[in-house]
């Protein structure tokens, strides 16, 4: 019988050829057994096809197919492709109920955050601080650096979301979402795109669980690069918050 893994890395992935390769040999420097659970969301760019190679590869040659002599810690891959394209929120949906690991973190495709910061954002789960772990930016430091109007949407967006959950959180648009196993795959989760965020906060603010930050590392990549959020996605985000604050 396989082990359970202890970390659950659930991807989803639209038209990111170009990082995928560079993504997943970060996550297998990671020292810590886990699973990664890649969700393809219909992508049009040759991301597909690739990814489809990858895990053909890596089921054949283990390491060297992520360009590595060695794996740092037990690593197993996990491909689905989800059609049409039903967006971010769905995406990881369908990861959550694909793991099994005792610990589940979403990871965006873009390389924008940092997998060396794994160990971090799970030791206080391990340790049983928490419940939930977000990976906050702000504390980090560099999401003030990037588009000013990112910054203070999120800063807003926040705030918003602060109001009706009473979270305190300095950022709840990260990416960086962990918690235990076992209330990730619990979650009843609707929102297929933008509205994720807010209601995975919500409803784990309506939960009970505990929820704490740590400071994570965020390089955030230009429009030209790839980045797909756009100012009016803001609307979508403040209409779900509003949503959710009053209904499950």
């Amino acid at each position: 019988m396989t082990p359970r893994p202890a970390l659950s890395v659930v991807i989803p992935v639209y038209n990111e050829k170009g990082t995928i390769d560079e993504l997943l040999r970060r996550i297998a420097l990671v020292r810590i057994p886990k699973e990664v659970v890649l969700v393809d969301d219909a992508s049009t760019d040759g991301t597909t096809e690739r990814l489809a190679q990858l895990a053909e590869r890596f089921a054949a040659h283990g390491a060297s197919a992520l360009g590595l002599t060695e794996l740092a810690a037990p690593l197993a891959l996990h491909l689905h492709r989800q059609t049409p394209n039903r967006g971010k929120g769905a995406a990881v949906r369908e990861g959550f109920a694909r793991t099994t690991g005792d610990v589940v973190i979403v990871q965006d495709a873009d390389l924008e955050y940092d997998p060396s910061d794994y160990p971090a954002l799970v030791t206080p789960i391990l340790a049983g601080r928490a419940d939930v772990v977000y990976g906050s930016r702000l504390l980090g430091g560099d999401l003030a650096r990037g588009y000013r109007g990112n910054y203070w949407a999120n800063r807003f967006l926040t705030f918003v979301s602060n109001r009706f959950t009473g979270l305190g959180l300095t950022d709840m648009e990260t990416c960086y979402k962990v918690m235990r196993g076992e209330i990730a795959r619990g979650l009843r989760l609707r929102s297929d795109r933008f509205g994720f965020d807010p209601e995975i906060t919500a409803k784990i603010a309506r939960g009970g669980h505990s929820v704490v930050e740590v400071p994570v590392r965020y390089r955030g990549r230009s429009y030209a690069e790839g980045k797909k959020i756009r100012w009016r996605d803001g609307f979508v985000v403040l209409r779900a918050i509003l949503r959710y604050a009053r209904r499950d």
